[in-house]
């Protein structure tokens, strides 16, 4: 049986992967989403926050964390177990939750989003991983374009946050106590059911690279640079408008809290669900026809989140700046669902972790200097036109980028060992 054509077992079990994966998404993300929609909420609540500069550092200091520890937990994932690192990251972030329903102060706070930051990095790249060692190129941008859709999920579900923090009964603290319950609870049936993908008994052997080899090895591959800077251009704009858009509504609208963090959340993110969706099924037809289909529906991605970018600097209303948003969130989710695809046409099998790893270290260190940069210029009142302005110059170079990318052709990983098997 050939890697195009899996036996029907394996084809429900490259499926199950994802369907167990995707609450393990959803929580990754809503999880550090929702203290943006309860930002007055928690800024009130914790006085010594006190400035605007200070909130986008606290929201900087998790990605920074993040970024470093992502290549970290991607060599993790490619030497010894994908299945272990991905319920350990699970249980991990998810306690750091419940202990960030308790925090008093500022400093406490920043202390729990950098142990955020340290286990929710080990989730991303093994579990994207994961799933392209199921997925082959016929159904590899659908799977990973599934596992994205409960990310943006994660993120509507926290945009419901505003309304949790204001409601009296409840509050921003219950609400991050009862996400990690549930998430620690949830790493328990998964540690069980989740499993290693088969490789085939041809596929070459490849020697264990030391973490400075297989650095080494990417950082050479032009092609892999290219999409680290493709993957990390829009990042500036996407963070952005995940951690402020809430704030943004609210003071540029006059709305409530619930009703801004709503409106900054579900509208873009359902657009990218289904982005996701028609991205996922188009990458996988265009490849069909050429091995570049999944980098064309990349920049086809890329290509509407600039006019969307222009626009939400520029809205006067707020059914404009939603507008914009959904044209931003179709776009994502073209682009979003075909990086690691795309990565899987440009490095073998045993780096697909690491090689993720080292993306999100660079893309979200500047997503994070985005988020903290963009605090101190609202603190200047610097138009927000202005900004969103340059995240719009930034997609234009991305689309130049993602296009000079060479992919080759598809690889096979190595065959499995008895330490896979325990996996």
């Amino acid at each position: 049986m050939s890697l195009l054509s899996p036996a029907p077992s394996l084809t429900r079990t490259a499926w199950l992967t994802v369907g167990l994966l995707w609450p393990v998404a959803l929580l990754n993300y809503l999880d550090r989403q929702m203290l943006s929609s309860m930002k007055f909420s928690v800024m009130a609540d914790v006085p010594d926050i006190a400035t605007q500069e200070n909130w986008g550092f606290m929201l900087g200091q998790f990605k920074w964390v993040y970024a470093f520890l992502s290549p970290v937990g991607g060599f993790v994932a490619d030497r010894f177990s994908r299945r272990f690192t991905i319920c350990g990251s699970l249980f991990v972030w998810s306690a750091v939750t419940w202990a960030t329903g308790h925090v008093t102060s500022f400093n406490e706070l920043l202390v729990a989003r950098s142990l955020m930051g340290i286990s929710e990095a080990f989730y991303i790249p093994a579990a994207l991983a994961l799933i392209a060692d199921f997925h082959t190129r016929g159904t590899r941008s659908r799977a990973v374009g599934l596992h994205q859709m409960a990310i943006y999920c994660g993120v509507i579900a926290g945009g419901f946050g505003g309304y949790v923090a204001d409601a009296p009964d409840l509050g921003w603290r219950l609400a991050f106590t009862a996400c990690g319950v549930c998430g620690m609870l949830y790493a328990v049936p998964l540690v069980l059911l989740l499993r290693a993908a088969p490789r085939p008994p041809d596929a070459p052997i490849e020697a264990s690279l030391s973490p400075v080899r297989a650095i080494q090895e990417l950082l050479t591959n032009v092609s892999f640079v290219l999409l680290v800077l493709y993957f990390t251009l829009p990042a500036l704009a996407g963070w952005v408008v995940r951690d402020w858009m809430p704030a943004i509504l609210k003071e540029q609208f006059g709305i409530g809290q619930g009703r801004a963090g709503v409106a900054a959340t579900i509208y873009w993110q359902a657009a990218a669900i289904g982005g996701a969706f028609l991205g996922g099924w188009l990458a996988d037809r265009w490849m069909r026809r050429t091995e570049r289909g999944r980098i064309n529906v990349s920049a086809i991605g890329m290509c509407l989140i600039i006019p969307a970018m222009f626009g939400v600097g520029n809205a006067d209303t707020l059914g404009v700046a939603v507008a914009f948003l959904v044209l931003f969130g179709l776009g994502w989710g073209f682009f979003d669902c075909n990086n690691m695809p795309i990565l899987c046409q440009i490095v073998r099998p045993e780096l697909r972790a690491t090689g993720y790893g080292i993306m999100n270290l660079v893309s979200i260190s500047c997503g994070g200097l985005a988020d903290w940069g963009f605090g101190v210029l609202r603190d200047r009142n610097t138009p927000l036109n202005v900004i969103f302005g340059v995240f719009a110059s930034a997609a234009v170079i991305s689309v130049a980028l993602v296009l000079f990318i060479r992919p080759m052709a598809e690889r096979v990983s190595a065959p499995r060992t008895q330490a896979d098997e325990k996996r």
